[in-house]
């Protein structure tokens, strides 16, 4: 049964397992859907959807596989005229529900064209034609399993109408992300402490309870070590030229690091395209607000956690050659790629974020020197979810 819903939810991106669509199946055996589009539309999500950062993706994919239930396209404005003059609401019972047998998703699609040509005027309360309350398919402010819903506002919900609405965009962990949620998945990056160093200034809770309760009431507070945060953070970021397009998610990604107040030090640096001979201090890459990168690697210890943001696109010239750098006004002695090797070499944890999505990759003008780049650091998207697969592995030593 809709065994084609199962690959294409897979092909969304919805990670649907035979376990997982075999429950699915259990289920409608035991009626759980009751006989309503709206009601699969719930139990399947609610079976094969394990995060609500793939809501989004199932209903595209739901939208996709019952598209044109809700409405044809071919509705014309004296059908939307006749829907103006709505009955109330239809209230069904339970009893008067149970009769209704189970809807055909082809036959609804025939069956709504011919009312289309066939219907000469508009029509309330009944069970056949395009109209307000009765039992027709058709229509709004009534009852019909296939929850199909023409104009008006729902009542009792079609499904596909639901989808379409994509109220879970938001959810989705593969978009690109905004200041707030790149703060909350840098707050991943926090390593604290152990208690052993330092003063007692903070106050210990379930001490104080504890010690305040053993004194009969009489208030003790019980002071313990606070913890810190101990992890060092280097932000690395391509500027001009090619990551122009993306200067407003760097932007983002910049104000969210320089907010955060939880690391033990935050150091940023800059390039062009590919690092060289030097690192800039600032995002207009001049040689006067410039170190050299063999001063960089010398002044940093290796345990700094180092998150590089670059579109890793260039001429392949600019990544492997000497003087292969692109402004003329100065030269490179060493290709990029080997200063790269070097940086990926002193640093323990290191990424590279990319906000070319990763589909395109491998077809993208600069696929090649992407490629050659995601063999020297692991690559992720610049998404809510490559960020978070990212602050993994920075936890991960090599």
């Amino acid at each position: 049964m809709f065994i084609d819903f199962f690959y294409l939810l897979r092909s969304y991106g919805v990670p649907v397992s035979l376990t997982e669509w075999m429950a699915l199946v259990e289920a409608l055996s035991l009626g759980l859907a009751h006989s309503s589009l709206y009601g699969f539309y719930c139990l399947a999500r609610t079976v094969l959807v394990k995060s609500e950062a793939h809501y989004d993706r199932y209903d595209q994919a739901f939208q996709h596989y019952f598209e044109g239930i809700e409405t044809s396209p071919e509705l014309t404005e004296k059908v939307l005229e006749w829907l103006e003059n709505a009955l109330p609401p239809l209230r069904i019972s339970p009893e008067e529900r149970r009769q209704f047998q189970e809807w055909d998703l082809d036959e609804l699609r025939r069956q709504l064209e011919e009312r289309l040509k066939e219907q000469k005027g508009e029509h309330h309360g009944g069970g056949r034609w395009i109209g307000t309350g009765g039992t027709s398919p058709f229509g709004h402010s009534g009852y019909h399993p296939a929850g199909v819903r023409l104009g008006g506002s729902s009542v009792n919900k079609s499904a596909v109408k639901v989808a379409a609405e994509r109220k879970f965009r938001d959810f989705r962990t593969d978009e690109v992300i905004g200041v707030r949620q790149f703060e909350v998945a840098l707050r991943k990056l926090r390593q604290l402490s152990s208690r052993v160093e330092g003063p007692a200034d903070e106050l210990d809770v379930d001490e104080t309870i504890k010690a305040t309760a053993e004194k009969g009431g009489l208030l003790h507070l019980a002071w313990a070590r606070s913890r810190k945060n101990t992890v060092k953070v280097i932000l690395l970021m391509d500027s001009g030229g090619s990551m122009n397009p993306f200067v407003h998610i760097c932007t983002q990604l910049f104000i969210a690091m320089n907010r955060a107040s939880h690391f033990k030090d935050l150091r940023f640096f800059f390039f062009h395209n590919c690092v060289y001979d030097y690192i800039y201090l600032d995002p207009t890459c001049r040689p006067r607000n410039a170190i050299e990168t063999e001063s960089f690697l010398n002044q940093l210890d290796p345990d700094y956690k180092l998150i590089i943001v670059g579109d890793a696109s260039m001429a392949p010239s600019e990544l492997l050659m000497i003087d292969g750098i692109i402004d003329w006004s100065m030269s490179n002695s060493e290709p990029g790629i080997l200063w790269l090797k070097r940086i990926a070499a002193h640093f323990e944890h290191a990424i590279w974020l990319n906000p070319i999505l990763s589909e395109y990759w491998e077809w993208t003008e600069g696929a090649y020197t992407i490629a050659r780049i995601k063999e020297i650091f692991p690559m992720y998207e610049l998404t809510v979810e490559g960020l978070d697969q990212g602050i993994k592995k920075l936890k991960v030593k090599k």
